[in-house]
């Protein structure tokens, strides 16, 4: 069989991502394996695409091996998929499947977006292997490594796959850039985040202006196209201690200085192979030069978002995750689907409202889940993650459940209690009276 490997990682034959894969190779060495280091050679992949055409045209398998990076691909890789999407290359009836590692923060986004797109190209998808960054050093993670591709190989041998869902077919409505300013309280000034490289005929940058021309204060767009990345994020840590970037392009100054002082953020994008297109995930993985730090927690944000967003429940968990890990309020969602103007409006009043009463919300299972793996993280990384370690005993983040010692203490003594025959008769139901009594006073309070 071949197998063409499509190796994301920016680190390339260096990539931890890609030891798995190796590994794999070394046990099952009667396949042939193309290894195509397309996150580290990205630029040479665009100008010469005789490098991977034969290569994906003549491959039974074609394997995604890659690093997840903030909630998905890296954007060289996510640049790629555009790449073979653009020319046109027939992989109909071809199996895919992908190779992941990370510490399980937001994988099921980034497994999702590289099935939505091997769909696309109709390829027969295989479920993936998300493994953790230390699961090859360990005995366990090995064999779950050589397991999942006897998996593979026995689901091409019976035809098994991912079932394709039903497409949902509309048609996205017109948006009317004038409007009434509102005369309500307002933030001093936001900044609405567009890349406008694939709006068709204006949608997007209407939208954009509806949304400037209904807030009472100043709004600031700004066209991260127009910005002149150097390149994509490396992961090669080099701002874990100071927060600077390797690149001299001056893109983490510009963040911290132009963006990040906004008093709420809008970001604006057209849909595009079942994510925000690759510019707005180059410019997301660039945000790492603040690590692991919500430097702008407490800010509301929002989304105008030109294109068809039914048909996208990964893209809508992804922006609703972004919202919850950086702990900012979700001032909504604004599509143009169906009523654009009615959204932009309900958006901008929404924003307002959200910032002059500095409303946040308690976070829910996407931004509980997401930080709690970042507080495991930074607190065995801190040596390295010096920045993002003071930035979180700062604000409070180590909330180890082993601190919480008197409730652990008083959990025992009633379980003791329960586990006697004797008094958990005689308790009965006075365990729940006994749990509600501390609501009831909160109730009674004046």
């Amino acid at each position: 069989m071949n197998i063409a490997v499509l190796n994301g990682s920016p680190a390339g034959r260096d990539s931890i991502t890609l030891y798995t894969l190796l590994y794999i190779q070394k046990h099952f060495p009667e396949h042939t394996y193309e290894i195509l280091h397309v996150g580290q050679q990205i630029r040479k992949m665009e100008k010469e695409p005789e490098l991977w055409k034969d290569t994906l045209q003549n491959a039974d398998l074609i394997l995604f091996c890659y690093p997840v990076y903030t909630f998905l691909v890296p954007a060289q890789l996510h640049q790629f998929m555009e790449l073979v999407k653009l020319s046109g290359i027939s992989l109909k009836g071809k199996y895919a499947t992908q190779i992941t590692t990370s510490k399980h923060f937001y994988d099921v986004t980034a497994h999702q977006f590289i099935q939505d797109n091997c769909e696309d190209l109709g390829l027969h998808y295989v479920r993936g292997l998300s493994a953790d960054m230390d699961d090859l050093l360990h005995e366990k993670g090995q064999k779950e490594a050589l397991a999942f591709f006897r998996c593979v190989l026995e689901s091409m041998k019976h035809g098994w796959c991912e079932p394709v869902p039903a497409r949902v077919h509309l048609t996205c409505a017109e948006t009317h850039a004038e409007a009434e300013k509102l005369t309500v309280s307002a933030p001093k000034r936001i900044v609405i985040v567009a890349d406008f490289t694939n709006s068709e005929n204006d949608r997007l940058q209407n939208m954009c202006r509806r949304l400037k021309n209904r807030m009472p204060c100043e709004a600031e767009v700004i066209n991260i196209q127009d910005f002149p990345f150097a390149g994509g994020c490396l992961g090669c840590f080099h701002c874990a201690a100071g927060g600077k970037c390797i690149y001299k392009d001056g893109f983490d100054d510009y963040l911290r200085e132009h963006i990040q002082t906004a008093d709420a953020l809008i970001y604006a994008y057209t849909i595009r192979d079942h994510s925000m297109g690759s510019r707005f995930k180059l410019f997301d993985d660039r945000q790492f030069c603040n690590g692991h730090r919500t430097v702008t927690m407490g800010k509301p944000v929002g989304y105008l978002v030109d294109g068809i967003l039914d048909a996208e429940p990964n893209l809508r968990m992804l922006m609703e995750s972004r919202a919850q890990v950086g702990g900012n309020t979700m001032a909504g969602i604004a599509c143009n689907q169906r009523d654009p103007d009615r959204e932009i409006d309900m958006l901008a009043e929404s924003l307002c409202y959200m910032v002059t009463e500095h409303y946040l919300p308690p976070k829910n299972f996407y931004g509980v889940g997401g930080m709690k793996i970042f507080r495991d993280l930074i607190w065995q990384m801190q040596g390295l993650m010096k920045a993002d370690h003071q930035f979180y005993r700062e604000h409070h983040f180590y909330d180890f459940p082993q601190k919480k010692r008197g409730t652990m203490l008083a959990m025992y003594l009633v379980g003791g209690m329960m586990r006697n025959p004797k008094l958990s008769r005689k308790m009965g139901g006075k365990m729940t009276e006994g749990m509600i009594m501390p609501y009831r006073k909160v109730l009674e309070q004046k």
